[in-house]
């Protein structure tokens, strides 16, 4: 009988840290769906069928990748082409993986896998926030969290395929900067919330200056990742000063 209790009190926890992970993620699904919707209706425009855009949401599962790779398309650029860009555009989540994965040392390695396959740049920024001041992570909130925003990435995408058959282009409605738009939405919130805009407007000059000089050398993907690199450096230094 004890035993039994002490099995129900354990499937409790876990489905009370799964559903915890949902209600976290809540407050981004407008923007998934938002941003989901344009992307299907920009993959539409570039020639994709429903069949195609439902693979790509869910195997690439990456907005500024899935946006990008929509227009190299229409623009018919070789399949070579468009995995290398997409290969680097998407290197940022390998500084947002090794940013979490101190918190789930403790799970194997299965578990680490599928959290990182699922990361994403919203749901980094809401467990990152989450995260903060603890030593571990839950792999059942953080699964709830991630596949909650799989799932209204993919329903976003397929309905802005439906409906892109009757917007033939979207840039006359703004939906190619939906994406940037969530971006800059997202770090205001996350810069009011950490209440150190000081800091936080010394990174974003940072990373600004770098991408301008470094643009005219590289590749913008390229530069992208490089100020990513700088600009957490300088916060980092400055964060250890303080």
């Amino acid at each position: 009988m004890q035993l039994n209790r002490i099995q129900l009190t354990a499937q409790d926890n876990n489905r009370a840290l799964f559903l915890q992970g949902i209600k976290d993620c809540i407050p981004t699904l407008l923007g998934y769906l938002s941003i989901g919707f344009a992307a299907g209706v920009v993959e539409k425009t570039a020639g994709l069928s429903i069949m195609e855009i439902v693979l790509i949401s869910l195997l690439l599962y990456a907005g500024s990748a899935q946006f990008i790779a929509a227009g190299m398309i229409a623009a018919s650029h070789p399949a070579s082409a468009i995995i290398f860009t997409i290969f680097f555009i998407n290197l940022r989540h390998l500084l947002m993986s090794a940013a979490i994965s101190p918190y789930f040392r403790h799970l194997p390695l299965w578990k680490n896998v599928i959290t990182g396959s699922l990361l994403t740049d919203e749901t980094f920024g809401v467990a990152i926030n989450q995260l903060s001041g603890k030593e571990k992570g839950s792999f059942l909130w953080m699964l709830g969290l991630n596949v909650t925003a799989y799932l209204n990435w993919c329903a976003g995408n397929v309905a802005g395929g439906f409906l892109g058959e009757w917007i033939p282009n979207p840039e006359a409605f703004g939906l190619d900067f939906a994406l940037p738009a969530m971006f800059i939405g997202l770090l205001v919130l996350q810069m009011l919330g950490r209440k150190r805009i000081r800091t936080d407007i010394i990174v974003a000059a940072a990373a600004v200056a770098v991408v301008i000089v470094f643009s005219s050398l590289l590749s913008s993907s390229m530069s992208i990742i490089i100020a990513t690199l700088v600009a957490a450096t300088i916060g980092m230094v400055i964060e250890k000063w303080k």
